[in-house]
């Protein structure tokens, strides 16, 4: 396939964005989850600045209409998405926050068709069906009816606000990525998001709270910094640049499966059966859109059909 590397690194990147959750859970111990936020996104653009800089000496300078588009990645997929899933992880039963992940990757495929004009085929939307029917086995553990009985409650607003957010993001990023590279459009939005965060983590950061957390807290924070910020991120842009926000959006299904591995290794947390056909299904619906992404690169058109 030529877009295996591509895919790997989607895989990969959600894959760590599963690890994120473990490492979540330890940071917000002693440190607010918005002081999280910050120290995550303000470690990530010390690297990521630097590193753009020498990367790219002759980057493009941003116009007007490039700086709001740069200021939008960081208002929706660094603040608001954060802002929005703390407070619904905080307030929502953890099915409905858990769901946020789930629902992100049809609500991208919808904004791609709708603001990008990528092409949704009906095989495109069996793929992306049997994975999301994956990630709800896994994270209502195998009873998907329980989402009938959560009912609609206030706290949705802020969770349609988080899926809303990141599919913003994504859609945006590709829009960007016209004329910036990954790097430069992940740099930007998390220089922006920093910027945004800051006033809140000043009120909810106090030096007791710093004080009291452990090399396990920082350690934490530093793989959401390093890892998750930077380098997933710019995997993520590359795969949207590379093969469209849509089909990026269906590995967004693997977080549950990753959650629930590292939560066994880290937490003694039991894998069951449920994780097992939850994987199976989330696998086979990213493996089917692959296969028949390549299918449709490989079938000749007719102007090139020779006697």
């Amino acid at each position: 396939m030529n877009n295996i590397k591509t895919y790997f690194l989607l895989f990969l990147t959600t894959t760590i964005w599963g690890g994120a959750f473990v490492a979540g859970k330890i940071a917000t111990v002693s440190l607010h989850p918005i002081s999280v936020a910050f120290f995550r996104f303000f470690g990530a653009s010390l690297i990521l600045f630097p590193l753009w800089r020498w990367k790219e000496r002759h980057a493009p300078v941003p116009t007007k209409k490039d700086w709001g588009l740069l200021a939008l990645l960081g208002l929706t997929g660094v603040f608001l998405y954060n802002v929005c899933f703390f407070i619904a992880t905080k307030y929502a039963p953890i099915v409905k926050s858990s769901l946020v992940i789930a629902v992100n990757a049809p609500l991208i495929t919808l904004f791609a068709a709708l603001f990008l004009k990528e092409k949704i085929t009906a095989k495109n939307i069996v793929g992306l069906v049997v994975a999301l029917f994956g990630a709800v086995y896994i994270i209502t553990n195998g009873h998907p009816s329980v989402l009938l009985e959560l009912g609609v409650a206030p706290i949705d607003l802020v969770l349609i606000g988080a899926c809303l957010s990141w599919s913003t993001y994504s859609v945006v990023g590709k829009v960007v990525m016209k004329k910036y590279s990954p790097l430069a459009a992940t740099t930007y939005a998390t220089g922006f998001g920093t910027l945004f965060l800051a006033p809140f983590a000043l009120y909810y950061t106090t030096f007791a709270s710093v004080k009291a957390s452990g090399w396990e807290v920082w350690v934490s924070v530093l793989y959401v910094a390093v890892i998750v910020s930077v380098i997933s991120f710019v995997w993520w842009y590359n795969g949207i640049q590379k093969v469209g926000a849509s089909t990026s959006s269906i590995f967004i299904n693997v977080m549950p499966i990753s959650a629930a591995v590292m939560g066994t290794i880290f937490f003694n947390e039991q894998l069951t059966h449920v994780h097992i056909v939850g994987a199976l299904f989330v696998f086979g619906g990213i493996l089917f859109n692959m296969y028949n992404k390549q299918q449709k690169k490989e079938t000749p058109s007719k102007e090139n059909i020779t006697a």
